[in-house]
């Protein structure tokens, strides 16, 4: 997986600094961390860093993020709500793993103008091993977003075995794919989270729906 960049450069980051005035969005905040990174890596880049940079305290910096490891994600919550709004506009005769298959692909749809952006992100969520276990946790969160859907089709309890299997198995599949794109600068994320979705499903096609 290419790796982001750890070459110091302090002259860069003082002049970034000169003129600018002070910002006011948590996705200012995250595109001036995410310069910081490029230049110091992750692991060296710390918050004081990122609230001078930014002409912001440190105190005001936690009130858009409550931690470094928080910014990679962006506003994942609000993502993980738009996944859920997804499922519910599916209609209940849409069959299960053609339905996980289309949220996952929409989850992850990118602009043209954001992918070098997306990539970048995506290199510190599953490229640095201080962000492993906070992934963690967001990971669960976004498994439980599947299993929910899951068992209200199968009808059973979101922590059921069929619930929790296809949940993990889903995420182990969207990891999968984001490392191949990672890996292959000429690759489409979507088609291979479709691609690689379509092949689950043909694994779970005896797992069927609660009838009404």
């Amino acid at each position: 997986m290419e790796r982001i960049p750890l070459a110091h450069n302090t002259a860069d980051k003082n002049t970034r600094q000169v003129g600018r005035r002070k910002v006011t969005t948590a996705a200012e905040l995250e595109h001036i961390a995410f310069e910081l990174f490029d230049e110091q890596g992750f692991d060296s880049t710390t918050i004081t860093d990122i609230a001078q940079a930014a002409g912001i305290s440190r105190r005001t910096f936690f009130h858009y993020f409550p931690s470094k490891n928080d910014i990679p994600w962006g506003d994942f919550d609000h993502e993980l709500a738009r996944m859920r709004e997804d499922f519910r506009a599916l209609s209940a005769n849409t069959p299960l793993m053609d339905a996980i298959r289309h949220c996952l692909v929409n989850f992850n749809q990118v602009a043209p103008e954001q992918i070098s952006a997306h990539r970048r992100r995506m290199q510190l969520i599953l490229g640095v091993p201080a962000l492993q276990a906070h992934s963690t946790l967001r990971f669960r969160a976004w498994r439980q977003v599947i299993a929910e859907y899951v068992g209200t089709r199968l009808g059973q309890p979101d922590n059921a075995l069929a619930p929790q299997t296809i949940a993990h198995a889903t995420l182990g599949v969207a990891l999968a794919a984001y490392e191949q794109w990672l890996n292959e600068d000429e690759s489409e994320l979507t088609e291979l989270l479709d691609t690689a979705m379509r092949q689950l499903g043909t694994a779970f096609a005896d797992i069927s729906p609660a009838q009404d």
